[in-house]
């Protein structure tokens, strides 16, 4: 087994989340920059790091150290897990997560994400797959965290996004109006995935006109810090929610600045519209910290817990209940899996006779491509054919792809995009192994399954 790489990390600089100003460069006031940096001193100017940076913020001759530029980076960390010689960083709030464990008055919450239940055993000398859920459970807890499943956010995401694609299938396909359609009329077809924050943020800054045709959907992660501090701490918990402490723990770089984003504080805002906190207290996110899976197996390290060496019995909790279209989402593949599943079902009345659309998983192709036929239960069974698109590995020709899509917006009704190649499982916080690049390493953690 190749060895398991220590990557660098860093704590955030005082000027991480900008200045005053509303914005500098291409990001908003309190959203974090400089998340993925190139260490000078390590760097030899290899240049392997641009070929997989999806948006060229990577500058620098060959034999120079190179440098990343802030304004054109998504934080996908795709040029950290290739580098071969280690020399780029990642912002780490291990430490700060160390020191809310340790305060008694923090109810703090591990949100794990699918893809780190698959990976993180590689850091402890197993197999990718090799940890239970139960057993990451327990690792949680011992380590002083209560558990929220990121999967049972992920069941809400495929309700919200799939009933969304629906009504713009009533909408734009069918013809359909009604106070429920009208916000449709902004928001054309083909309809794009939100739950990958670099993609995101790419569009954001390079793709600007494809804005409305993205989902309006949070990813899985935001809509459970906004439920955890809401729902889960009145009814669940029993708990202060300005005491919740939400840690996103993910394979994922992208998700440190996402969960900067000055729009996602919905909890603060709910709760103080509704009386539920006091008028006067300071917004704050729904999300609190984000660590990479590298980075809760240091916090298990400095704990001094092997999660391979935990007990496999756990007693089924509310907030990790999960179905397993949820589990999927970290594949590339995964997110259009789920949402066509529910589309089937509300649109037809029936399940699909086989749920496993394997014809919509990316796995190591650029762009799959399907067409699901779906009855109508309202139009008597008329036919409608769903023409559906994968963006998978991205980092390597997203922007070829996306211009293409540009080109012919009748092609598809439904993309998904996701920056990494696989999907999250392989995502810019996984485990690194010493030279090679993660991607088309054997090793590479197995798809998900349902």
């Amino acid at each position: 087994m190749s060895k398991v790489t220590r990557v660098a990390t860093f704590n955030p600089p005082n000027d991480a989340w900008g200045g005053d100003a509303a914005f500098e460069g291409t990001c908003r006031r309190g959203e974090l920059r400089g998340i993925i940096k190139i260490n000078q001193n390590n760097c030899v100017g290899c240049d392997t790091c641009t070929a997989f940076c999806p948006t060229d913020a990577i500058r620098g001759s060959l034999g120079v150290a190179h440098k990343i530029s802030v304004n054109r980076c998504v934080n996908c960390g795709q040029c950290l897990t290739n580098c071969p010689f280690g020399a780029i960083e990642q912002m780490s709030f291990v430490d700060t997560v160390m020191q809310k464990l340790d305060d008694p008055n923090a109810f703090v919450v591990a949100h794990p994400s699918p893809s780190v239940r698959v990976s993180i055993a590689e850091e402890f000398g197993g197999n990718p797959g090799d940890l239970t859920v139960n057993r990451l459970y327990n690792a949680f807890e011992k380590a002083g965290f209560h558990n929220y499943d990121v999967n049972f956010a992920a069941d809400q995401t495929i309700l919200e996004e799939g009933t969304e694609f629906i009504r713009k299938v009533r909408y734009w396909a069918l013809g359909e109006r009604g106070d429920d359609l009208e916000h449709m009329a902004a928001h054309p077809f083909p309809h794009f995935t939100s739950c990958c924050p670099a993609w995101i943020k790419n569009a954001e800054t390079f793709h600007p006109q494809l804005l409305p045709h993205i989902s309006g959907a949070k990813s899985p992660i935001q809509m459970g810090g906004a439920l955890a501090k809401t729902w889960a701490a009145k009814y669940v918990w029993n708990v202060d929610p300005r005491n919740v402490y939400m840690v996103a723990v993910t394979p994922c770089t992208a998700k440190i600045f996402e969960a900067s984003r000055p729009e996602f504080n919905s909890a603060s805002q709910y709760l103080i519209r509704n009386g539920e906190i006091p008028s006067d207290t300071p917004s704050f996110q729904d999300i609190d910290a984000v660590l990479t899976a590298r980075d809760i197996a240091e916090v298990f390290r400095r704990k001094h817990i092997n999660p391979l060496e935990l007990s496999d019995e756990r007693a089924t909790e509310t907030m990790n209940v999960y179905t397993g279209a949820a589990t999927i989402f970290g594949n590339s593949g995964g997110v259009m899996e789920a949402a066509l599943r529910t589309a089937y079902f509300i649109l037809s009345g029936n399940e699909l006779s086989n749920p496993d659309l394997i014809a919509v998983r990316g796995y190591e192709t650029d762009i799959v491509e399907a067409t699901i036929p779906i009855p109508l239960k309202a139009y008597d069974g008329k036919i409608i054919e769903v023409k559906v698109a994968v963006v998978n590995g991205a980092s390597r020709n997203i922007k070829a792809i996306v211009e293409r899509l540009i080109d012919d917006r009748n092609k598809y009704h439904f993309v998904e995009v996701m920056n990494c190649p696989g999907g999250c499982v392989n995502g810019g916080g996984q485990p690194v192994r010493t030279m090679g690049t993660s991607w088309l390493h054997p090793l590479l953690p197995l798809p998900l399954r349902a």
